[in-house]
């Protein structure tokens, strides 16, 4: 979530929820790891600074040559990485 915090417009949502490790040894203590639910930028507020691309460890992030087309209404310049589960 560097990414999202480091965002000067805050033009990044993340959700994630936590779920249980399985399959840990016998004794071991009791994991969790956390499940991606929502990634959406926010083209309307976005700079195009490239600090979530400079700043992500995982370089999920790019740049590619095509730009958001314009949209009629707010709501429209609002991306969705992740589909929502069903």
């Amino acid at each position: 979530m560097i990414c999202a915090r480091e965002c000067p417009s805050w033009c990044i949502t993340i959700d994630s929820h936590t779920e249980p490790v399985a399959g840990l040894p016998a004794g071991a203590r009791d994991r969790t790891r956390n499940v991606l639910d929502r990634f959406a930028i926010d083209w309307s507020l976005c700079m195009y600074c490239g600090i979530c691309v400079e700043e992500c460890p995982y370089d999920a992030l790019e740049w590619v040559g095509d730009l958001t087309p314009p949209g009629s209404r707010a709501g429209s310049l609002v991306e969705e990485m992740v589909q929502p589960p069903s």
